[in-house]
């Protein structure tokens, strides 16, 4: 049985991981909020280590400050959890023996390639949020090369706050909605990262001697834009409201996106096997835990 930490478990891929958790009985899942451990505290982090005696052998971390506008107004707490909470994980997971998984952002680009982002590609995030998702994946690296950082893009659930719950809300309040249609990206269900994220650590753990470490795209297969994301969930369910396509221009927002996020996977399939489902499909599955059953089954 091996103990793996959960940080973030608040979060929607902190609950996607707890969802399918029976799915991989060898795995011991201790999950924490900021109310049971405080990651941006350094002496806390190393004294609750210190509690399990070295007997946590992976750590998955979620929590992040993921707010991209608001980090435009509140740097300091955005840096404080995605650099320096990040840089102290790296640190313990190195002193005590664990893997760490860092999760990080396809906001680390800018966008401006217009092809598929590999992990070799140099980061240029625009904004606070970019710019401190970017820090947090060298100081992890660079403070213990056995760090597995993961990339993934437009994360969508069952779970907390996210584009595909607000969709579903304002859909079901509004008569119209703009969606902006010149950004392009994948949308990715956090649940198929859950399993690429446990699928990972049981290679890790089962050939412990190689070394895994370094950076790794995942989303789910396919290109879209907001638009093409809002009207396949107009689709599935079954809404009337009228979704019109709009430009970045005309729905400014105080972080700049990238017009163009999409991540070349070629890495994860091959080095490490990871099947990778169409991000429709996904969405299919995904839509079916939201909906009353006579809804649902507009999704089958």
């Amino acid at each position: 049985m091996k103990n793996i930490l959960v940080t973030g478990g608040k979060g929607q891929l902190g609950q996607a991981i707890q969802f399918i958790a029976a799915d991989y009985p060898d795995f011991n899942f201790i999950v924490t909020d900021v109310e049971d451990l405080d990651i941006t505290n350094r002496e806390s982090l190393f004294e609750w280590f210190a509690t399990y005696n070295g007997d946590i052998h992976g750590l998955v971390n979620c929590a992040a400050y993921v707010l991209a506008d608001k980090a435009e107004s509140d740097e300091e707490r955005a840096y404080r959890l995605n650099l320096d909470a990040t840089l102290y994980l790296a640190e313990v997971c190195k002193k005590y023996g664990a893997q760490l998984i860092h999760i990080s952002t396809d906001y680390v680009f800018d966008g401006r390639n217009y092809r598929p982002y590999k992990e070799e590609d140099k980061p240029f995030g625009r904004g606070v949020y970019g710019s401190s998702k970017i820090q947090g994946e060298q100081a992890a690296i660079g403070h213990n090369d056995q760090t597995i950082v993961i990339r993934t893009a437009w994360l969508y659930s069952q779970f907390g706050i996210n584009f595909l719950k607000r969709m579903q809300e304002l859909m079901n309040e509004r008569p119209t909605l703009n969606v902006v249609f010149d950004q392009a990206g994948t949308p990715t269900y956090a649940v198929d990262l859950a399993h690429a994220i446990l699928k990972t650590l049981q290679q890790k753990f089962a050939a412990p001697e190689i070394n895994l470490g370094g950076i790794y795209h995942y989303s789910n297969e396919g290109v879209a834009s907001w638009y093409d994301f809002a009207m396949a969930i107009k689709e599935l369910i079954n809404s009337s409201c009228d979704v019109r396509p709009v430009t970045t221009d005309q729905y400014l927002t105080p972080a700049t996106r990238p017009p163009y996020s999409v991540l070349n996977k070629q890495k994860i399939k091959s080095t490490l096997g990871i099947n990778i489902p169409y991000w429709r499909d996904s969405l299919k599955r995904c839509v079916q835990y939201l909906q009353p059953a006579e809804v649902a089954a507009v999704a089958q």
